[in-house]
């Protein structure tokens, strides 16, 4: 999209120190953040009743996004250390995976009321299930209520325990056993109706880190229902989606957006890129003919050698952070979301529906000590 950029208004920032972020990491050692957006993407927000949520585990932040009330672009930002998978299985619930907790969140707002006399939506942290460090990835509901989570470290589809720091719902049939080896690199979650439909690996290995020398082309889509590769041939893919009867999925070492046409055989499926975005791919949203396209500056010490490099290179162009909107019928960048400083890694994307002004708590400040609610009376509560 054409235009000046315009800058975004951050509010909720929080101190670190209490979730965990490294004291170290001071205001003063770190380059200053700046936010930048095409001019159109606050309206095309508020025009839609959506809102945006975005993840970074690099910087321990969670993001909410919309429209401010003069109109400018609204950015809720929490610290939640390793923030990673974003879920809105509705206007009302959030779920977030960080380091070692799945956070569920609860909207406390009524359909008339704000917080602040300025945001509609107060997205509160209800309920926390402490896994331990597994390197959780992408997370989703289930049609029964429970949460299901990818577990990198341990190659598989888990759901968190009463008891212990998880319990193993399905794995890969190459993976041989549930053991802490981050093998395969699973990562990505497809859900359809409450049910997981498809996942991404960056490979096949079922060997610890195996999947490191696999990173040029060893990525892999595999149905969960039947176990069946989908598609092969990737470059690291993240991300995959069902959205209007098709599965998309995120190539991310060739920074593409694409959707796959599946066949008998995963060798004849067909990869249909829809767009290239300059940057590392991952984290997919999507609203009416528009997918939301997390980008990410590489790690060249981990992602040298990866196809996007040569592409960056050809399109004369350097990889950066933020979001891309994508017009799914044309290919082209309907508007954008950029962060330029400390911050170049994004993890997760999501659309956040029937809220214009999200915001959320977190525990790095007071306001969650202070923010008490409550339901209705029971009055038919018996003991």
């Amino acid at each position: 999209m054409t235009g000046t950029a315009e800058q975004a208004e951050a509010r909720g920032g929080e101190a670190p120190g209490q979730d965990g972020t490294p004291a170290d990491q001071t205001a003063q050692e770190q380059p200053p953040v700046k936010y930048s957006m095409s001019p159109g993407l606050s309206s095309f927000l508020g025009s839609n009743g959506i809102g945006l949520g975005i993840s970074s585990y690099q910087s321990g932040k969670f993001y909410l996004l919309g429209q401010n009330t003069d109109g400018g672009l609204l950015v809720d930002e929490r610290f939640f250390r390793k923030a990673m998978g974003i879920a809105v299985p509705d206007k009302d619930t959030l779920l977030l995976a960080t380091l070692f907790q799945i956070i569920r969140f609860k909207n406390v707002l009524g359909p008339d009321q704000q917080i602040n006399n300025l945001y509609d939506a107060c997205y509160v942290p209800r309920e926390l299930f402490v896994t331990g460090e597994l390197d959780a990835h992408d997370v989703g509901l289930l049609k029964d209520g429970r949460i299901v989570f990818v577990n990198t470290l341990f190659n598989c589809l888990a759901t968190p325990s009463a008891r212990h720091s998880f319990t193993p719902l399905w794995k890969p049939p190459f993976i041989s056993k549930i053991v802490e080896e981050d093998r395969c690199h699973l990562n990505g979650l497809a859900m359809e109706d409450g049910v997981p439909r498809y996942v991404t690996a960056v490979s096949k290995s079922d060997t610890i880190d195996g999947w490191r020398d696999r990173r040029y082309d060893g990525g892999i889509v595999i149905d969960v229902a039947t176990g069946e590769i989908v598609i092969g041939g990737l470059s690291m893919p993240h991300s995959p989606r069902m959205y209007c009867g098709k599965l998309y999925v995120l190539n991310s070492g060739r920074g593409e957006l694409c959707w796959v046409e599946p066949a008998p055989k995963a060798a004849d499926a067909t990869l249909h890129v829809v767009a290239f975005c300059p940057g590392f791919v991952r984290g997919l949203g999507f609203h009416g003919r528009h997918a939301f396209v997390g980008l990410s500056k590489p790690r060249y010490e981990r992602f040298e050698g990866l196809a996007l490099d040569k592409k960056l290179a050809d399109a004369d162009s350097e990889p950066w952070c933020g979001v891309q909107v994508i017009d799914l019928e044309t290919g082209a960048v309907a508007h954008w979301f950029r962060i330029d400083g400390a911050i170049g890694e994004l993890y997760d994307v999501a659309v956040i529906p029937g809220v214009l002004r999200p915001m959320s708590l977190g525990f790095a400040s007071n306001e969650v000590l202070g923010l008490i609610t409550h339901d209705e009376m029971d009055e038919s509560a018996s003991f």
